[in-house]
């Protein structure tokens, strides 16, 4: 089965946020929660560290974070009871070396502004019933919808509010402005009831690897966040038949403007030192770029390096190739001197032969969100595989710092997607209907964002032989991202090859029917530091769960007993892959039992 997708001395202001219950309801400070159980893993894993020592000598130790987290992530010192369970092994070398670890990515900061409670609320409220949008379910309300989002981005920012009702749209509705909110009432009191696909709205959006497949496969939705500008050329480029420009610099890379160089560091490091800082801010998005070179070095250093990825063929990986150089999209905290912090860590090594910069890129959207609502799709059945006509849902492209908060979407043929998007949060957001070619799709390079409290319902409709169905899909070089608290009662891990790395899935109830996709000039299925924690597996199907075998650097903890059948895969890389595997057969009694929100409590 083959798919082709493809010199001054300040600080920015730190994020913060409160806590809340895994059901999504704040708590007032002083009460006990879900987050704040955790802590005492943290602290029973720690002092066993303490204790003991290391299980495992660790890596070279990275420069440390930039002073203290905001004050909700340190774990909570008084009122907890310790949690009982079985503390891994991996665990406690993680807590020692944190950012450094072989096999287990830092992902304590994934999300929307670092993975905080609470999403940003603008005082400026305009109702969408004031620009003519009518709760009648039969009046096409798209026009005034997206009037009134384009006014409030006019405006500097503010959130348009739909009151309880259904509202008919028979157009894309488009979030092209920073600081602008799109509200409903609850996913379960405002519909947005969608009537027509992106192939009848904006034309057949074909691939750039050529045939007769569908984009809409794997990209574009009925709600779409982008930068305005962004949403433009995209539309420009599909009504000419040319591949439009998806990423942060796209086929169009040569354009964006070098800011400064960047001096070698390590993987794990806050900070870099940059040849000329007088063009950077604290505050200020900038984009790390690495080039590959002849030799692949950088793509074998994304899949941990030594004997399996250097003996890998690469070079007839086309695909793959095409995703290079790597863009990470970072915030600069503070930059002192030749001196610049950043909010995350660095992802990988910056070595010279990578020829690494800092870059300019597309202007991103950032602090926008999509909050309680349902987008319902009109039903049609669901087409042949890659054949998607782009009945889609929520799509985040060029986002940062944005996010999607009680949002359900029914009858699509892909759910949620992240397409060169980093830093923002679905959170509470669920997938159901007739059924789905990707539930969840993250791709072209999006990084280091969080998944959380989500659900794929059982589909309504039987599905046709000539369709497919995925899962929580990641591809692309994406790194750094987060499933954490779902409930899947269908689909899989897709892990779409494109090489993604460091990406974690934790605390997952799920019933592994699914099949990933991606054709072999994808390259390999996972980079390093693929992480599995907690994952209950209903039907006792190992595909693409236990990756002990398959993925490189990796680390499977506490999920169920499987055995191979349906989709069975055989490593891309020979020889020792350091993957570990550990409490196999015990699901929930891993302590602690989400590794995100312990990553998050340290």
């Amino acid at each position: 089965m083959s798919e082709a997708h493809d010199g001054h001395d300040s600080e920015a202001p730190d994020s913060s946020g409160r806590t809340h219950d895994g059901d999504g309801t704040r708590a007032p400070h002083g009460v006990v929660t879900r987050r704040g159980l955790l802590g005492s893993a943290v602290a029973v894993a720690a002092g066993a560290v303490t204790a003991g020592g290391p299980a495992a000598a660790a890596p070279a130790t990275a420069t440390p974070a930039p002073g203290p987290l905001p004050a909700p992530d340190r774990p909570r010192e008084r009122g907890l009871a310790r949690e009982p369970g079985q503390v891994p092994r991996l665990w406690r070398e993680f807590v020692h070396s944190p950012y450094t670890h072989p096999q287990i990515p830092f992902v304590g900061r994934a999300g929307c502004r670092g993975g905080v409670e609470r999403f940003a609320r603008h005082p400026r409220v305009l109702d969408a019933r004031a620009f003519g949008a009518r709760a009648d379910g039969t009046t096409d309300a798209a026009p005034a919808i997206n009037r009134a989002l384009a006014a409030a981005g006019r405006a500097g920012g503010g959130t348009v509010a739909l009151p309880p009702g259904t509202f008919r749209i028979d157009d894309v509705i488009r979030v092209g402005h920073s600081n602008v909110v799109l509200r409903g009432a609850g996913s379960n009191r405002t519909t947005l009831y969608a009537t027509r696909s992106l192939t009848e709205l904006i034309g057949v959006y074909g691939s750039r690897y050529g045939g007769d497949k569908s984009s809409w496969s794997w990209a574009g939705g009925l709600v779409w966040l982008a930068p305005e500008a962004r949403w433009d050329s995209l539309v420009a480029a599909i009504r000419a038949r040319s591949w439009p420009f998806e990423g942060w610099t796209g086929n169009r890379r040569d354009e964006w403007r070098t800011l400064t160089p960047v001096a070698p560091a390590r993987r794990g490091s806050w900070t870099v030192t940059v040849a000329d800082p007088s063009r950077l801010r604290p505050g200020a998005l900038v984009l790390l770029r690495l080039r590959d070179d002849p030799a692949h070095s950088l793509l074998e250093h994304m899949a941990g390096g030594g004997p399996g990825p250097e003996a890998y063929a690469w070079d007839d990986k086309t695909k793959l190739t095409s995703y290079v150089p790597y863009e990470w999209p970072v915030r600069t905290v503070r930059v002192k001197g030749r001196t610049v912090t950043l909010e995350r860590p660095l992802p990988l090594d910056v070595r010279p032969e990578w020829d690494p910069r800092l870059t300019t890129h597309v202007p991103e959207l950032t602090g926008s969100g999509v909050e309680g609502l349902t987008l319902e799709a009109v039903q049609t059945p669901q087409q042949p595989h890659l054949l998607d006509k782009g009945y889609n849902g929520v799509v985040l492209q060029c986002a940062y710092d944005c996010w999607v908060d009680d949002v359900r979407v029914r009858h699509v043929d892909n759910g949620f997607g992240l397409v060169a998007a980093s830093a923002c949060t679905l959170r509470r957001t669920r997938v159901a209907g007739r059924g789905s070619h990707h539930p969840y799709f993250c791709r072209e390079g999006s990084h280091d964002n969080l998944v959380e409290d989500f659900t794929i319902e059982e589909r309504t409709v039987p599905g046709r032989p000539d369709t497919q169905l995925h899962g929580v899909n990641v591809e692309g070089l994406s790194s750094y991202n987060v499933w954490s608290r779902g409930d899947m009662r269908m689909g899989t891990f897709d892990s779409h090859r494109g090489m993604p790395f460091a990406d974690v899935r934790t605390d997952i109830t799920l019933d592994n029917n699914g099949r990933h996709g991606g054709d072999a000039s994808a390259g390999p299925l996972f980079g390093a530091r693929f992480t599995h924690w907690n994952i209950r597996v209903v039907n006792r199907r190992a595909g693409l769960v236990r990756i002990d075998d398959l993925a490189p650097y990796s680390a499977t903890v506490g999920i169920d007993e499987v055995t191979e059948f349906d989709q069975i895969d055989v490593p891309d890389f020979t020889g020792d892959l350091h993957a570990r595997l550990e409490l196999y057969g015990a699901p929930d009694a891993v302590r602690p039992r989400n590794l995100h929100e312990a990553q998050r409590a340290l």
